[in-house]
């Protein structure tokens, strides 16, 4: 690492142009012309339905403050700092408790350090909450170059937090989150007190192509695993096109307010008990409006589509075995779940909860907080 170890304080302040300018974009959208029969706000079959996309931008121009939201944002010390040539913002919550453990939060994609808004107070009691931003992702822009991977970015999220005086440290991760917390303690299984996992079935849906199978799988669970995998082929057009084409589709991102709103409004459309809602259903509306928000001011469309082609063609797997305790917490639970991903049952600390899904910093921060606590509490 050839930079100093400068910790620049920083807040989040938008330009009043940046705000205006994306109201106007959205005041100005040119709207696709309406298909008969797609007049259902709730029917995600052909993807985001085109007249609850229209609430939601228009919600987006009219109803939402990113003036109030901004202030939430800013009520935790925040940096920047550079690490092997690239700029790294970091929320650091700090602990009222002399003794609290460091805890460094790893999000993924869509999402980024406001996933975690509802969560932090929730744990600050006895962590030291540290929430990097994946480079390319949020402030964590502009991208210094490509090349930036699962491991190459453990190891500069291991310098900021031996920057912020953390020298051991607990770790919890969701979707690619869950990647740079099993490399960290892959890299370092010296420094990470455990690594903490929240993941939900649709993980199921990469068996066989990112996950193994295991061998003794009976008739009935291969053919659930199948189902699965069918179903989550249908969503995996924006993996694949994120994986091998990020420029084509972050001209796009980049250009559009509302085209951005539809790629990642999507995807925070979750199951619950089998019941489909639609995504501010799932999530706060305001908290996924400030989400994709931030993905429109920093260009971050374009630049988080970076690390999906980066993590295809690295050669790296998303899950790395380490020798440090591992937790697990499975939201809209599946058993098959743990056949897959805990086939000897070496996990201590497995949690399965009927509710929440994909994002569970934002749909039960609460049971998510009790569930980090309880892990760390039993390692300590």
């Amino acid at each position: 690492m050839n930079e100093d170890n400068a910790l620049a304080p920083f807040r989040v302040d938008v330009s009043q142009a940046d705000v205006d300018d994306l109201r106007d974009r959205l005041a100005r959208t040119r709207r696709p012309i309406p298909v008969p029969g797609r007049d259902d706000r709730t029917d995600f079959s052909r993807g985001i339905p085109p007249v609850y996309l229209e609430e939601l931008a228009e919600y987006w121009r009219d109803g939402f403050d990113w003036r109030a939201q901004e202030e939430k944002l800013n009520q935790h010390e925040q940096f920047t700092t550079v690490v092997d040539g690239q700029t790294f913002h970091v929320v650091h919550a700090r602990s009222a408790n002399p003794g609290a453990t460091p805890l460094i939060l790893n999000h993924g994609w869509p999402g980024s350090f406001v996933e975690y808004q509802r969560l932090l107070p929730l744990l600050t009691d006895e962590f030291h909450v540290v929430v990097p931003s994946l480079p390319g992702f949020g402030f964590s822009t502009p991208l210094s170059g490509t090349g930036w991977e699962l491991a190459r970015t453990a190891e500069a999220y291991a310098e900021i937090m031996t920057r912020l005086g953390h020298e051991r440290f607990a770790a919890h991760g969701t979707d690619i989150g869950a990647g740079t917390t099993g490399r960290l303690a892959a890299l370092h299984p010296e420094r990470v007190i455990g690594t903490h996992i929240g993941c939900d079935p649709r993980l199921l849906g990469f068996v066989g192509d990112e996950f193994p199978c295991p061998d003794d799988l009976s008739d009935d669970e291969i053919a659930r695993i199948e189902a699965v995998r069918t179903e989550v082929a249908a969503e995996r057009g924006y993996l694949e096109v994120q994986n091998h084409r990020p420029d084509t589709i972050g001209a796009a991102l980049t250009d559009s307010p509302v085209g951005q709103l539809a790629w990642i409004a999507e995807k925070f459309k979750t199951g619950t008990d089998g019941a489909h809602r639609t995504p501010d259903e799932s999530v706060d509306r305001d908290q996924l409006l400030t989400n994709i928000s931030l993905y429109w001011f920093t260009r971050s469309g374009a630049s988080s589509a970076q690390f999906y082609y980066e993590g295809e063609h690295s050669g790296l797997d998303w899950f790395t075995a380490s020798g440090v305790p591992s937790g697990w917490a499975v939201f809209d639970t599946d058993p098959l779940v743990r056949r897959v991903m805990d086939p000897s049952g070496s996990i201590g600390h497995w949690s399965e909860f009927t509710e929440g899904g994909h994002f569970p910093a934002m749909e039960e921060p609460q049971l998510l907080a009790d569930d980090i606590r309880s892990f760390f509490r039993g390692i300590s």
